[in-house]
């Protein structure tokens, strides 16, 4: 190979490699280039997600008092979702969890131990009865949480714990309420009819206490069982004596029985019964025989009676137009004591800080201090924790299927 023909040689092999080695270089990726984030991007924010605070509700959802229970969870759960919409206690949810007693004190205390031991529940709501909410005090001292009883029964709270309070107006309220009001009837006479139920059988022990000392003779005393389907003969021997008029200490729907029982009698004295009846079960199961029915409760069956220009009304009003475009209906008493108890707790939890216990809510639910209810204004204090008095009671008589303010 000739001189000239290997330089040319030599320099294509020169450019060759040139190329190849540029080309190489423009395959690699340059290094520290990245895509750059947009500078005006907004940082996420992820909120803080707060455990629920867990209720308990041992309710009578079925069984005689099912017509107390079913407004009572009707009422929870439409103010529960209000609650958490609104941002729940101090960021964290409420968490209502329901157990239905059936009616049933032994029922009731087994309910209540599962929400105790199973779901570890700060508070209970219930029960809706007097039986069942006495049967689950073993079990609330036993975890030393506290109980708000919807029940109207003296013996919830004269039978004093630390742990249990009542949103209802009790037995020692309202008998001596409608004591004044027969007495201004000019009645003295009358014959007693009660269930022997929790409520009717502490209705009678507080009847049986107050009515001498009032000038207000007994002249018969008959019971009934929950589940009776006919009084036709309790009735018959009030009707033997010279009774005045009949008392019916029941907050079951066998009280629209003993109504139905009197008018096919022919009685025609007066029907006086208890705040246990004040609901609309009772109007439509006695039909006709309910009319004249006469009964103490709460104001808010007839709201005007808080005094419409009352903290008192527009809290009252604001909740019968929310329950009713709800459920179609407007609420009962018993509705009533359930957004109190509901409330009587939230409040509490809202008072107290992040890591509260269940002996902390015990003791800030006694706090409570002109809390504004639909049952009345409460105020408890360590010796009262049913917070009522009998200026939150008006009478009523049922006429042409509805409430009046009885005259």
């Amino acid at each position: 190979m000739g001189k000239a023909s290997w330089i040319m040689r030599e320099g294509r092999l020169r450019l060759l490699l040139s190329v190849v080695l540029i080309f190489g270089l423009l395959m690699v990726p340059l290094s520290g280039c990245t895509t750059p984030e947009p500078e005006d991007e907004a940082e996420e924010t992820v909120e803080e997600v707060k455990d629920p605070y867990v209720i308990g509700a041992v309710l009578s959802l079925t069984g005689s008092f099912a017509g107390l229970g079913e407004p009572e969870k009707n009422t929870i759960e439409m103010e529960v979702e209000r609650i958490n919409e609104a941002g729940g206690v101090n960021g964290h949810p409420i968490e209502v969890i329901y157990e239905d007693d059936a009616t049933d004190p032994e029922t009731a205390v087994a309910a209540t131990a599962r929400l105790i031991d199973k779901d570890n529940v700060l508070a209970i709501i219930g029960s809706s009865g007097t039986g069942a909410t006495m049967g689950m005090r073993g079990e609330i001292n036993r975890a030393g949480i506290p109980q708000v009883s919807l029940a109207g029964g003296t013996v919830i709270t004269a039978d004093f714990d630390p742990l249990v309070f009542q949103t209802p107006w009790s037995n020692a309220l309202v008998i001596p309420y409608t004591i004044d009001y027969i007495k201004a009837q000019e009645i003295t006479k009358i014959g007693l009819v009660t269930d022997t139920g929790g409520f009717g059988a502490d209705g009678l022990a507080v009847w049986k206490d107050l009515a001498p000392g009032a000038g207000i003779e007994i002249v018969e005393e008959q019971t009934f069982n929950p589940g009776d389907t006919d009084m036709s003969g309790q009735l018959t021997r009030i009707r033997a004596t010279d009774a005045q008029a009949v008392v019916m200490w029941s907050a079951g729907r066998e009280a629209a029985t003993v109504a139905q029982n009197m008018a096919d009698l022919g009685m025609e004295i007066p029907l006086i019964g208890s705040h246990g009846n004040a609901r609309v079960e009772f109007i439509q199961g006695a039909g006709e025989a309910a009319e004249g029915f006469r009964f103490a409760a709460g104001k808010v069956l007839i709201p005007e009676t808080y005094g419409t220009d009352t903290e008192s009304y527009q809290v009252a009003v604001d909740f019968i137009e929310r329950y009713t475009e709800r459920y179609g209906k407007a609420p009962d008493t018993f509705a009533g004591h359930a957004y109190d108890g509901l409330y009587l707790v939230v409040e509490a939890m809202k008072r107290l800080d992040e890591g509260f216990t269940s002996a902390d809510l015990r003791d800030e639910i006694e706090k409570t201090s002109g809390f504004v209810g639909i049952g009345g204004v409460f105020t408890f204090s360590e010796t009262n924790h049913n917070g009522l008095t009998a200026d939150d009671l008006v009478f009523y008589e049922v006429k042409d299927g509805a409430w009046i303010l009885a005259e």
